[in-house]
């Protein structure tokens, strides 16, 4: 485990007093520019971090666990945070709550605070991209605890805890496919960096699986947002040869999808076929009830927790584990029109 710097070993490098190094944390304007320039240049070359707790942890191990959502509005991520929250607390830890976005630009500068929380460990939802990567690996270093839920990046080192979603994506198309249609669209196309979703990589390969292809008019980059999902319904309905039967990547997407579709005029599923990850409260009070595939959400919450929980009481985090989702089917898949083409 890698020896955490003080403020002594930035004292000591820059040449100066503990006293003044601390001033330069807290009062620069108190120094001289050459000294504060010595002491942050100390700063950055060990790595040095404050504990935001001024020293509240002197006696022993924090009890302190950071939890990062990809996005607070989320409903999966509120609820995964209820369940791991008690879970915790049945086991004596305190839980702190934030959210990258789905960024892992952001997540740096959100790691960055939980550290300095002296978190003992993070339960985290990677954001796209590399940049958290080696910021993630020195808070290991450092003997902080890492378990990565619902998207990890390939090749990550931390274990995690995950749905099936290729499998899940597999049994959608399979089942829309089963109805009569052949002109699906998923909302959101796999991108390396912007859209790095194993639902959105697997979509293609589903659609193969059953001897289809996904037009170039249906691929579009897109974020797991509402307001996204709503503009690229408007978009992919309007097209001259327009779905016949849409998958929403994520639970907030659907709400999108759903306002799109009732501004369109368009009857669900005479006129479109709509399936959702997700199965949120209100995808079934709507008329017609939506088809959903559900995420096993407290138990994937409470598998996390206990990975973190087992690790920081002298045992490990285990295997990574993989969940199964479950498709729930109502009211709002049906065949498409006899007249609507197949090609």
């Amino acid at each position: 485990m890698a020896r955490v710097s003080t403020i002594q070993d930035v004292a000591r490098l820059a040449g100066v007093s503990p006293t003044t190094a601390k001033r330069a944390l807290r009062e620069a304007d108190k120094l001289t520019p050459e000294t504060l320039a010595r002491v942050q240049a100390a700063i950055e070359a060990l790595h040095y971090e404050p504990d935001q707790r001024a020293g509240g942890l002197r006696g022993g191990q924090s009890q302190t666990v950071g939890l990062v959502l990809g996005s607070i509005v989320e409903p999966f991520f509120a609820q995964f945070a209820r369940t791991t929250a008690h879970a915790l607390n049945r086991a004596g830890y305190t839980l702190i709550i934030t959210e990258n976005e789905y960024s892992a630009a952001r997540e740096v500068e959100e790691l960055r605070r939980l550290y300095g929380q002296r978190v003992a460990a993070i339960m985290v939802r990677a954001g796209y991209g590399p940049q958290s990567r080696e910021y993630l690996a020195r808070m290991v270093a450092r003997g902080v605890v890492v378990v990565e839920f619902d998207y990890t990046s390939p090749n990550s080192p931390y274990p995690s805890v995950m749905l099936d979603n290729a499998a899940a994506v597999y049994n959608a198309v399979a089942y829309l496919h089963g109805l009569g249609h052949r002109r699906i669209a998923a909302l959101g196309t796999y991108h390396p960096s912007i859209h790095p979703e194993e639902r959105s990589r697997a979509f293609p390969e589903a659609m193969n699986a059953h001897g289809l292809t996904v037009p170039p008019e249906y691929q579009r980059v897109t974020l797991l947002t509402e307001d996204t999902a709503y503009r690229l319904t408007h978009d992919l309905m309007g097209l001259p040869t327009p779905p016949t039967a849409l998958i929403a990547l994520a639970g907030t997407q659907a709400v999108g999808a759903y306002r799109a579709l009732r501004e369109r005029g368009l009857h669900i599923p005479s006129d479109v076929s709509l399936m959702t990850f997700d199965n949120y409260p209100w995808t079934a009070l709507v008329e017609p009830p939506i088809t959903v595939i559900e995420q096993p959400v407290e138990a994937m919450a409470e598998a996390t927790a206990l990975k973190i929980i087992a690790a920081l009481e002298g045992g490990s985090t285990g295997e990574s584990m993989t969940f199964p989702g479950k498709m729930i089917e109502r009211g709002s898949c049906g065949p498409p029109k006899p007249d609507q083409s197949l090609d």
